[in-house]
């Protein structure tokens, strides 16, 4: 199949791409950056710079992944902004290719984010939790809803609401890691707050799951079934690196220094991924130390 992807240059993407490859498929993705992404992707991968160049070449699935990082730096305006426009533009892009393709792609599979649920303290948080209406909701709603308008042009809808992502070489564990090597690493204000992560491997076969299982569709959480608290996080990378964990971020500090942004530091949801285990998938990384061995190559 010739699949189209966004953000396929990108920490997931790569995996995703290569993995797509192995099972006979081309990609064609969208990059801002085609050189940067020729050199990081597999020579089979088609780039161009937008959505509308891949429209000769009629594509038979998309993978909607692109994005601007939430978790960076303050969120001023003209920030907040550009995590809008990076998500909701590209993704009406897509909508439209489907709606001008003669035949359209047989299925979206759309990125969204564990932020769609906003802070839920300690509940268990299913694809039924009603969220809590903040900024991250507010976004990953708007990106959901662009995304579900694909299915006016006969697209099958899937949408992966992603935790953290976790594998070596990028990700989350890219910025946390050099400080916990040094033994500077601790828990952010108390700790409590869940950290619903999964490893790279599994977020690219629940992709891959999702593109052959053609009676899916609507939202799935995209998390490993073991959820953590941040201190139970911090502990766990400790022990895999070795390192003590002694230094906490205060709560205080992290407001001063990120203001809004710190909520998604501060905050979180124990997500469980309750409709992909009731349909059958299987993780190959349930349990943060076996993931966080695995990536630091520990047996």
């Amino acid at each position: 199949m010739k699949i189209l992807i966004t953000g396929g240059s990108g920490f997931i993407g790569q995996r995703l791409c290569a993995s797509l490859v192995e099972k006979g498929h081309t990609p064609l993705v969208v990059s801002r950056s085609s050189e940067r992404a020729r050199r990081v992707l597999p020579e089979q991968a088609i780039v161009r710079t937008r959505v509308a160049d891949f429209k000769e070449d009629v594509p038979e699935a998309v993978i909607n992944l692109a994005g601007e990082p939430i978790a960076e730096g303050r969120w001023t305006d003209k920030k907040k902004k550009a995590i809008r426009d990076s998500r909701i533009n590209i993704t009406r892009d897509v909508v439209d290719l489907c709606a001008k393709l003669d035949e359209p792609p047989s299925v979206l599979i759309s990125a969204s984010a564990v932020g769609y649920y906003g802070d839920q303290g300690s509940r268990d948080v299913t694809e039924e939790t009603i969220p809590n209406d903040e900024f991250a909701h507010q976004i990953c709603s708007e990106w959901e809803a662009e995304a579900c308008k694909a299915e006016q042009a006969g697209v099958r809808v899937a949408i992966l609401r992603i935790g953290l992502v976790l594998d070596a070489g990028g990700g989350m564990l890219a910025k946390v890691v050099p400080p916990f090597k040094m033994g500077l690493g601790g828990k952010l204000g108390d700790g409590k707050q869940y950290m619903p992560w999964i490893h790279r491997e599994d977020i690219v076969n629940m992709i891959l799951f999702l593109l052959e299982r053609e009676n899916l569709s609507g939202p799935f959480n995209a998390s490993a079934p073991n959820p953590v608290t941040n201190a139970e996080f911090t502990r766990a990378l400790g022990r895999a690196l070795n390192r003590p964990t002694v230094l906490p971020a205060p709560a205080l500090a992290l407001k001063l220094a990120f203001g809004e942004m710190s909520r998604l530091l501060l905050t979180g949801a124990k997500m469980l991924p309750e409709r992909m285990q009731q349909e059958g998938f299987e993780f190959h990384h349930a349990r943060l130390d076996e993931a966080l061995n695995a990536i630091f190559g520990k047996q």
